[in-house]
């Protein structure tokens, strides 16, 4: 038997019109959401400015910080108090005294790992966080192909702490997410199959219908 596995929208966009048009697509079928954030350092693309960021009051929001130094927005995270906040294990600060911050304001603290990134190199971020993002697609972009190797790391993170929720980012789509169900996760965020639906709230059901297939997984 599988997890129970939740998709989650992500929002991705440098546009502030753009930005509210998917929060408003998004609230008709899910009421959490991940919400992307690139600094244009340790991202090669620049997203919406994080002190533009919002979303409706009683949504669950991710808030998913791809930037080089945490430290430069940790006032303005705290003043949005998102439900769980992820930073990348790559950045350039000790995430120590983030992690610390996050928790004493009440913050889920999440831990997200690029592709070359092998899990038990930073098990000591790994046993300090309540969620493992397992990115597997590229920094700043939507609508990549899933880097389905990047699996391989699940079971090394859940056997180093069993509790964790642990979530994928990259190229989620129709063909591959009853694959990543099967593989122990927690979480699938889904960006571009989604946000470039014709019907995202039909994708949206369809992906779930995907999910709770039983059978063979092809």
């Amino acid at each position: 038997m599988i997890r129970s596995v939740t998709i989650v929208p992500a929002i991705l966009t440098s546009n502030k019109m753009d930005y509210r048009a998917q929060i408003e697509r998004i609230n008709l079928y899910s009421r959490r959401a991940q919400v992307d954030v690139t600094d244009g350092v340790f991202a090669p693309n620049e997203t919406l400015d994080i002190t533009n960021v919002w979303w409706p009051k009683g949504w669950t929001i991710d808030l998913h910080m791809m930037v080089a130094k945490p430290s430069q927005h940790i006032d303005t995270v705290l003043k949005l108090m998102p439900s769980l906040c992820i930073f990348h294990a790559e950045a350039r600060e000790d995430l120590t005294p983030i992690f610390k911050t996050l928790k004493d304001h009440g913050i889920r603290t999440g831990l997200a790992l690029l592709p070359s990134t092998y899990p038990p190199n930073v098990k000591p971020y790994i046993d300090m966080v309540d969620h493992v993002l397992i990115f597997a697609g590229k920094l700043g972009e939507q609508g990549g192909a899933a880097d389905m190797m990047q699996t391989e790391k699940i079971p090394l993170v859940r056997n180093m702490k069993p509790e964790l929720e642990i979530g994928w980012d990259g190229g989620a789509n129709l063909r591959n997410i009853r694959a990543l169900a099967h593989a122990d996760l927690d979480v699938i965020n889904v960006g571009s199959a989604l946000s470039k639906a014709e019907n995202p709230m039909k994708m949206y059901e369809a992906l779930v219908a995907e999910i709770d297939k039983t059978g063979v997984v092809l």
